[in-house]
């Protein structure tokens, strides 16, 4: 029996098509082990996003090699797609694919190793109009459950190269995506997270109108399921019609992830981000109006090309008036093919990283005051594993909190009291 081990960076996407691939593999009599592992083909799923996700993807191929110098190595997703010319010298890697043929993986390879010479199949994404469902999965959490609702992305912000590896938005049909979720509750999982590149575009691309809310409506009513959590979301998502029917889905996590990456309208107007930091407070008000509870996560991008001191400290004082619970700070790289990477007035690192330093300075001291005030409340967390006699997990609003038993609490709902707070999560007493 062959030895498969893969590697998975980047988004929750990416770790639902390797889910996907995972269980091709498993179909047709493969072992699947840990990358750590000696292993006959190495599957390494690449991420494009940053320049640091390019450098993490080729440090992965090649340390995978060492592992079994006779072993296949494979590279597919996301860089691969758009870095076809850089992957090619690449001499740990005998097969590259792009993220369309994910989905006729183990094919591929029994095919490949009938050949002699380095193959690369990467199909062109841009022209791909539907979704293309990778198959059957058959989930093994025991919690919680990704699944993969579209593909591809229309926004085309000027720093952004994604949509050149996704392509265009491509829906998933809303039967296809309940019948998956049933399964899930069948087995027993009782989350499950909403993902895809740009989930606020799902049914734009359908002849009849039918967008997420319509689906999250149906998500709701599927037996079993406790809570329905939201991957990332485009903010102009964020209207009173959707806000409102949102409301009523009492399974809806109270958590969003509001991709922000700057507080300046200047800065945002070069991004190509098609909203002003006004109408982004206005989404801000109208969620913490709906949920007293409500979490916000957000992504922002520092030293983007011109941004100037006093830009920056627009966006600094932004951000201190929404106050969100957690920033994930970005230092600006220029991508090959974006627009952003020809535009003047480009930053040196030394004031990308001090402006990046305030703000996890700025995010931790945020989310500390967050946990300070959930001490003597109770709160509902779905726990999810053990770990050193405490079991770990997250509130509806997506906080980690753990607790400390000897009874097996593997997901379970539990409702406890929160007693002191350390520097990433709660600490509970029932």
């Amino acid at each position: 029996m062959k030895k498969v081990a893969f590697i998975t960076l980047g988004c929750k996407v990416n770790q639902y098509e390797t889910n996907s691939m995972i269980q091709q593999f498993q179909q047709k009599g493969y072992e699947i082990v840990e990358h750590t592992e000696r292993a006959d083909i190495y599957i390494v799923n690449t991420c494009t996003v940053t320049n640091m996700s390019d450098r993490k993807s080729r440090q992965m191929l090649r340390r995978v090699k060492e592992l079994n110098h006779k072993a296949m190595v494979v590279a597919c997703g996301c860089y691969v797609q758009v870095a076809k010319e850089e992957v090619e010298k690449l001499d740990e890697i005998d097969l590259v694919l792009g993220n369309n043929e994910k989905r006729q993986i183990v094919e591929i390879i029994e095919r490949y190793q009938k050949e002699v010479n380095k193959q690369i199949e990467i199909e062109d994404v841009m022209h791909q109009k539907e979704y293309v469902e990778l198959g059957e999965i058959v989930y093994t959490e025991k919690t919680r459950a990704v699944i993969k609702v579209q593909d591809g992305c229309d926004r085309f912000c000027s720093y952004c190269i994604i949509p050149y590896a996704r392509g265009r938005v491509r829906s998933r049909k809303p039967e296809k995506v309940i019948a998956e979720i049933e399964k899930i509750a069948q087995n027993g999982i009782k989350e499950v997270v909403i993902t895809g590149i740009h989930i606020a575009s799902y049914g734009k691309d359908f002849k009849e109108k039918y967008e997420l809310i319509d689906l999250l409506e149906k998500i709701n009513q599927v037996e079993g399921i406790k809570r329905i959590r939201l991957g990332s979301i485009e903010p102009l998502l964020i209207t009173e019609e959707f806000v409102e029917r949102l409301s009523k889905l009492e399974k809806i996590c109270h958590h969003f992830h509001l991709s922000l990456q700057s507080g300046c309208d200047e800065t945002l107007k070069r991004m190509n981000r098609r909203y002003t930091t006004q109408e982004f407070e206005e989404i801000v008000k109208r969620l913490r109006e709906c949920y007293k509870d409500v979490i916000l996560t957000t992504d922002i991008i520092v030293g983007f090309p011109g941004e100037s001191q006093e830009e920056f400290e627009t966006t600094y004082e932004f951000l201190q008036k929404i106050k969100f619970y957690k920033m994930h700070v970005f230092k600006y790289s220029p991508r090959k093919g974006t627009k952003a990477a020809q535009m003047e007035g480009q930053i040196e690192g030394k004031e990308k990283e001090e402006r990046s330093q305030r703000l996890i300075e700025l995010s931790n001291k945020n989310e500390k005051e967050y946990h300070e005030k959930y001490i003597g409340k109770e709160v509902e967390v779905l726990l999810e594993e053990e770990k050193n006699g405490y079991y770990q997990g997250h509130t509806k609003n997506y906080i980690m909190a753990m607790i400390e038993s000897k009874e097996k609490l593997e997901n379970k709902l539990i409702t406890a009291k929160c007693i002191k707070t350390e520097k990433d999560h709660i600490i509970l007493e029932k």
